[in-house]
């Protein structure tokens, strides 16, 4: 059920993939318009060769009837005189029976549009059809007779099929017998190479849609693909986000606590015991006191006022390590110089602090994490470096702030040596992290071979300067 919420209420990583396959979607619909338009354009190009090329064999074919009967009583007309009427009737008798396959014949109409012949069509006989079109409008019989006049050719107009009376479209050759003043010819219906190149046509157009339908359905099983891929991974990467948060979370409450019990065991074996000798002290010397010996008093007195200076002073250092106020008042360059002053006199190893003088121009988030970074960096140094000497470096520039801690200690092992190893490294990578910033750190195995932990901070966490002079640099060592 969740992941068919998470499917139907996609969040905004999903809606980004989504917004990104838009592209691909108009890309692919091109694509398949462009295929099916130039599939369309090579069909109709073939379609229309072919019909050329039927109609043609068709013209070449009625030429040739047209020869052959010519050819057939041109000893009639050849001898005969141009009022000879027997020879006339002769001739029409013989083309009224020059009938061939289910529709074809041979007509004759005079130069004055009178039907001499038609064997199919016997009621158009001895009738004149002058001004006669078809159902288009295109002339026919006059057509016929100008065509004959100038010697032979084609005519495609609309006829009645003498087999079921209904217009089909007609193609007719027709020649002249000058002498008669007859207009001679014969035609063929062409309803089947329409019907051919109809039916070719629609075949092009389903396989044309065919194709579209072929591209669209590979593209949306690809966007598909695409999509539920990029559900799963975001899903698993969710997860991930979520145990890693929660680890995270697991993590600041243990960093919490620790720093808790920490804080604790300072005050129960610090301070605490310090007041108890405070209050030891104060007790002594008012039963002192109370004996009437005052000089007694006065020791336990010291002892219980140097007690409590000491108390104030561990106060001071356990309220400089929760939050050092030199960091607030002073800027991050003299927070680190208290922080390697005081490192130096707890631990006695050399340490050296040199800066650039910020003029505090890092932000607040930055000082502090920096602050933090180094005091981390220092805490695992005095335990498991073992090192002789310390520096640290910090720096501005024009792509943002460098800070650099170098120890000549023994070194990280080599499973340890990437960010994130131990607890303190990955404090530190996170911290660094929340900033957009690097954290390097080189280190090698060894005595002597020391560890260098490089953090760099970009530019944008530098706040505009105040004053446009060149900065001043300053070396602290101790």
């Amino acid at each position: 059920m969740q992941w068919l919420r998470t499917l139907f209420r996609p969040n905004y990583a999903q809606k980004l993939s989504l917004l990104a396959t838009l592209p691909l979607i108009a890309a692919v619909a091109a694509i398949a318009l462009l295929v099916s338009y130039q599939s369309r354009r090579l069909a109709e190009r073939e379609i229309a060769q072919l019909e050329h090329e039927l109609i043609e064999a068709k013209k070449a074919e009625l030429r040739n009837y047209v020869t052959q009967a010519r050819n057939g009583f041109y000893f009639i007309y050849g001898s005969a005189a141009p009022d000879d009427q027997e020879a006339k009737d002769q001739v029409a008798q013989i083309l009224s029976a020059m009938i061939f396959g289910d529709e074809g014949f041979f007509f004759v109409y005079d130069y004055d549009g009178n039907n001499l012949v038609s064997p199919r069509q016997t009621d158009m006989i001895n009738r004149n059809w002058i001004g006669l079109s078809d159902s288009e409008g295109t002339p026919v019989v006059d057509e016929l007779i100008r065509i004959a006049r100038q010697g032979a050719g084609y005519h495609t107009y609309l006829w009645p099929k003498p087999s079921t009376g209904e217009e089909a479209r007609m193609i007719t050759y027709v020649t002249s017998f000058p002498s008669w003043r007859w207009a001679v010819g014969t035609g063929v219906f062409i309803d089947d190479v329409l019907a051919s190149v109809a039916a070719a046509r629609a075949q092009v157009e389903n396989r044309a849609r065919r194709t579209f339908y072929y591209i669209g359905g590979i593209a949306l099983i690809a966007l598909l693909v695409v999509f539920l891929s990029g559900m799963v991974i975001n899903i698993r990467e969710r997860r991930l986000a979520d145990a890693k948060l929660k680890e995270l979370t697991q993590r600041v409450f243990d960093a919490q606590e620790e720093e808790r019990g920490r804080v604790a065991r300072e005050l129960h074996d610090g301070i605490s015991q310090i007041l108890v000798g405070v209050r030891y002290a104060l007790d002594n010397a008012r039963r002192r006191l109370m004996r009437g010996d005052g000089d007694g008093a006065a020791a336990p007195l010291e002892k219980g006022l140097d007690n409590l200076s000491t108390a104030i002073t561990e106060v001071r250092r356990i309220s400089r390590d929760l939050r050092p106020g030199v960091l607030d008042d002073l800027g991050l360059g003299p927070a680190l110089k208290a922080l390697t002053d005081d490192f130096r006199e707890r631990t006695g190893i050399e340490t050296g602090f040199s800066t650039v003088v910020f003029r505090n121009r890092l932000d607040q988030d930055s000082k502090i994490a920096l602050y933090r970074i180094a005091q981390e960096a220092l805490t695992n140094i005095e335990r498991h470096a073992g090192a002789t000497r310390v520096s640290i470096d910090l720096r501005g520039h024009k792509k943002g702030a460098t800070m650099r801690i170098t120890d000549n200690g023994k070194g990280l092992p080599a499973d340890t040596a990437s960010p994130g190893a131990g607890l303190g490294l990955r404090n530190m990578q996170e911290r660094i992290e929340q900033l957009d910033g690097t954290l390097r750190i080189l280190s090698s195995r060894g005595p002597g071979s020391g560890t260098v932990i490089e953090i760099d901070l970009p530019l944008s966490h530098l706040l505009p300067p105040e004053d446009e002079g060149a900065p001043k640099r300053r070396s602290v060592n101790t």
